[in-house]
């Protein structure tokens, strides 16, 4: 994090912002619209085994980013019952929609990386959305150097307050990064997953109850088991090890001093 003294924790092994939905939001919308580029992750567990794994490009990403909020009740949970910390939930959806309800204007410049044409006409009836420029890159265009260069273009010839990186991970961390280190962006990045969708009604989203109770990932298994299922059993399962890891061996926990170890 490079900007501000908003505490962090470093429970597992990635330092996370201690901000909810509220703090996170007056956080973004605090920075100017001409501040120079940088954006927010949002930790969950799939993104903390794909660190633990040494993903070199993905922590680069992850290293680069001036926020990272939990995304995840799951890793919230097991923060509480193993090291007894409570990590505040910041859900990228969460955000995404307190941001649009509560903080984007009709006339703040918007830009999209990601969706089709149906998900801009819904947001720009939905919010009244006047100044908003959306990209849509290709299947498969992170392993397309002309691709991933023509989204860097976008994103430097539309500035804009908050872009909204609506490609799925690990892409959209990939090419906040990429924009970052170029340095010729403005505005602050938001690596936001199907958000986007969810607020349109695009596609449905987990029940409330099912959100407070850590079961979000169930609610996708259901509507999707085939492209879901290795997400949640291959993907993100390994967290609960990293987890009960570093719990019964201290001296792997970064958070902890030597000397306490």
């Amino acid at each position: 994090m490079t900007e501000g003294a908003i505490p962090e924790d470093s429970l597992f092994g990635t330092p996370i912002a201690l901000l909810d939905v509220p703090g996170a939001a007056a956080a973004i919308m605090a920075r100017p619209a001409e501040a120079r580029f940088a954006y927010v992750v949002t930790p969950n567990a799939q993104h903390l085994v794909q660190l633990d794994r040494g993903d070199a490009a993905f922590r680069a990403a992850y290293d680069g980013a001036w926020l990272r909020l939990c995304d995840s009740q799951i890793v919230r949970l097991v923060a509480r019952l193993l090291f007894r910390r409570d990590l505040p939930l910041c859900a990228g959806s969460d955000l995404t929609a307190a941001l649009f309800a509560q903080h984007i204007r009709p006339e703040d410049s918007l830009c999209v990386i990601g969706g089709d044409a149906e998900l801009e006409r819904r947001l720009r009836e939905k919010y009244g959305l006047r100044n908003l420029a959306r990209h849509e890159p290709p299947m498969g265009f992170m392993a397309d150097p002309a691709a991933v260069q023509a989204c860097i273009d976008f994103i430097e010839a539309h500035p804009s307050r908050l872009v909204f990186l609506a490609v799925g991970s690990p892409r959209s961390e990939l090419l906040a990064h990429r924009v970052r280190e170029r340095g010729k962006a403005t505005g602050t990045g938001l690596c936001i997953g199907s958000s986007l969708h969810f607020i349109t009604g695009l596609v449905p989203r987990a029940p409330l109850w099912m959100r407070k109770w850590a079961l979000e990932w169930l609610f996708r298994l259901l509507r999707a088991p085939r492209s879901h299922a290795r997400r949640v059993f291959v993907d993100s399962l390994p967290f609960l090890y990293i987890a009960v890891k570093q719990r019964l061996m201290p001296a792997r926990r970064p958070d902890v001093p030597p000397k306490e170890r």
